[in-house]
């Protein structure tokens, strides 16, 4: 995916935001030996006359029969969107406007480009359209239905004055912001969980800047180790055979104790996000707000109207499960979160779970906590249980694009159809295999152990300097602290020290004050301690 740019405040004769156009599924059907031309001609036709460029299409979807149709697989790997097949079956449920006993009789449904494209609900923006030997159909997300407005939030504002959404629902410790709430200006947008830039994340603090001592990326120093590396490079002679994750999926489940069909390998954890976004079919998704902000990105790319449940820094934002609404149908917090460091108890987690909706718990940085304590990696008691997991943080392999989803099977199976195919490279493949073994829980049990004594180096040094707070109990490899101007002026003065620091500004629920510091050993902690009083607004 292309970088994006940072988020910034509209200056004068700045244009207005361009709304971005809906993510739409392109339903198909295709005769035997259709070639990629045909089926991109008629996918065109069927966007133009929607109105939408063709990088508005979500993926590709037709019947299980066409799934290794070159003509079909081209055309989906010329937009560069996956190609997602369902069985007839399932598509012969879906109520199609334009009903033909053609497909009928030859793939058992009345319309497979109507019935693709509506299967996981919207409502059918171009109907089936037809050429020589390919049908297409345009669908896009239904309309999210009215709500009645809720009375305005009134709390006590943070050190830096932010605007109030107008349109808030509370409970004593949460604030539901709606998707209309969603304000385009970013001046102070994360503290009113308005739009801030979702895209930003610790690397672009330091691309290009290795003079820079790096507490803004969540990744272990001195990472891989050697054996690690080893491992990976011993992977390079068999990169001439496609990959196989049949071993590493095998390791991951008996490392948590579940059945093979449980697990499901992603190019990291921001692949799984997407697929959860693109495969399930939700229709009112909330995200638990401080946290890393991919989930609600994909969600948005993928069409959701997201709303978001903001915790508050006067309950050390800890959760609430009573704040989240009770007709959520898929609900994301992670666990230990990023940026708060806080671990919730598993057992609010669960309280989170009722049929009908999906309840993803983000467990990237869990393996950082000693004994792994409140982790639901493994349950599987628990209804619509989704958990992820990243081997990036703890093992260094943010570059290799490694993770993993522990759900039900029939989630997994979701999942599956939205990815391509081969997702997982043959190297990231051994370096999950290997991580997940005896030696490689051994090491992250004693680096686990390791981070908690330098971060409580870390926290108490933070909490004697005047002014300073520091959100606590933390459990991660990295805390959030609270200063006038962390987000700005501290964090630029810092970085002419040579330090560099999370911005806290662009997680909604938070503001320009706060800043994200990762754990280093206790060398690097006291440079930076002596660093950050100077770096101080006088």
């Amino acid at each position: 995916m292309a970088d994006r740019p940072a988020g910034r405040a509209p200056e004068p004769g700045d244009r207005a935001p361009v709304a971005r156009p809906p993510a739409v599924v392109v339903g198909v059907g295709a005769g035997r030996g259709v070639t990629a031309d045909e089926v991109l001609a008629l996918v065109r036709e069927c966007l133009r006359e929607a109105g939408l460029p063709p990088l508005s299409v979500r993926e590709l979807a037709t019947v299980d029969a066409k799934r290794d149709e070159p003509g079909v697989v081209g055309a989906a790997a010329r937009l560069g969107v996956p190609l997602v097949t369902y069985p007839a079956h399932e598509l012969a449920r879906v109520a199609v406007p334009n009903p033909s006993g053609a497909p009928l009789a030859a793939a058992g449904t009345p319309s497979v480009a109507e019935a693709a494209a509506l299967v996981r609900g919207g409502e059918l923006l171009v109907a089936k359209r037809k050429s020589a030997r390919v049908t297409c159909a345009v669908a896009g997300p239904a309309p999210p239905p009215p709500r009645p407005p809720t009375p305005p939030l009134i709390e006590t504002p943070p050190l830096t004055p932010t605007p109030t959404p107008t349109s808030t629902s509370t409970s004593t410790k949460g604030t539901v912001i709606t998707a209309m709430d969603l304000s385009t200006d970013t001046t102070a947008a994360g503290a009113a969980g308005g739009d801030v830039d979702l895209r930003h994340h610790g690397d672009a603090e330091v691309r290009g800047r290795d003079d820079l001592v790096d507490l803004a990326v969540n990744v272990r120093s001195d990472t891989p180790p050697s054996w690690l590396k080893q491992h990976i490079a011993a992977s390079l002679d068999g990169l001439a055979a496609y990959p196989d994750g049949r071993a590493a999926r095998a390791a991951v489940a008996a490392r948590h104790g579940v059945a093979p069909e449980r697990v499901l390998l992603t190019a990291g954890a921001a692949e799984a996000f997407v697929l959860l976004a693109r495969a399930l079919p939700v229709r009112r998704p909330v995200v638990v707000h401080p946290q890393f902000t991919e989930p609600e990105a994909a969600l948005r790319d993928a069409g959701h109207a997201v709303e978001r449940v903001l915790l508050r820094a006067a309950d050390g934002f800890r959760l609430d499960p009573a704040a989240v609404p009770d007709d959520a149908d898929l609900v994301v917090v992670g666990n230990p979160t990023n940026p708060t460091s806080v671990l919730h108890p598993a057992a609010d987690l669960a309280r989170l779970a009722r049929p009908g909706r999906v309840l993803v718990v983000d467990e990237a940085f869990m393996d950082a906590v000693p004994g792994e304590r409140e982790a639901l990696a493994g349950r599987v008691d628990v209804p619509g249980l989704v958990v992820l997991r990243s081997l990036t943080k703890t093992w260094g392999l943010a570059g290799l694009r490694i993770g993993y989803v522990i759900a039900a099977p029939e989630t997994v199976r979701a999942l599956e159809r939205a990815q391509p195919l081969w997702p997982v490279s043959s190297p990231a493949l051994a370096a999950a295999e290997a991580c997940v073994g005896p030696r490689a829980l051994a090491e992250a049990g004693h680096v686990a152990h390791r981070v908690a004594a330098e971060r409580q180096h870390l926290v108490a040094g933070l909490r004697a300097l005047p002014g300073v707070e520091v959100v606590g109990p933390a459990e991660g490899p990295f805390v959030l602290v609270r200063l006038a101007g962390a987000a700005t002026v501290v964090r630029e003065r810092l970085r002419e020290g040579g330090f560099m620091v999370r911005r806290g500004d662009t997680f909604p629920g938070l503001g320009p004050d706060w800043m994200r510091v990762a754990v280093r050993d206790r060398p690097t902690t006291e440079a930076f301690l002596r660093a950050l009083p100077k770096a101080r607004p006088h």
